[in-house]
């Protein structure tokens, strides 16, 4: 996996409508954002800016508008920040991890059977 820019909390918000839905406007954007998280018109497009630097997303002019598109996938999202919680906080440790989520967590019986097959699965891979 190649190395992924780095996303804010701000920036996901942009992202996660570029998920759910592309290609996306400008003005698209803008409207839910404003909606939801009550930004400006310009802090959004300085979002959208922000995350075209860093190669998260692409935009192609269509006619007077914009439009965009992600380059980033969700799952490729996922998988690096799940390596970057792992890394940060259990020193990579993933047993660590799990047993202490286990510890913590209330977990059901079949909760607990699908674990189990998930680990079978590993086991045998």
């Amino acid at each position: 996996m190649s190395s992924l820019p780095h996303i804010t909390d701000a920036e996901h918000k942009v992202m996660k409508l570029l998920w759910e839905k592309e290609p996306l406007s400008a003005n698209e954007i803008i409207l839910k954002l404003t909606e939801e998280m009550e930004w400006s018109d310009q802090t959004i497009k300085t979002f959208l800016n922000r995350l075209h630097k860093k190669k998260a997303i692409r935009f192609e002019k269509v006619g007077r508008n914009y439009v965009y598109y992600p380059l980033v996938s969700y799952e490729e999202y996922v998988t690096s920040e799940n390596r970057s919680f792992l890394d940060r906080v259990y020193n990579g440790a993933v047993g660590m991890l799990f047993a202490k989520f286990i510890e913590e967590e209330n977990l059901s019986d079949k909760d607990i059977k699908d674990l189990q097959q998930l680990l079978q699965e590993k086991k045998k891979s």
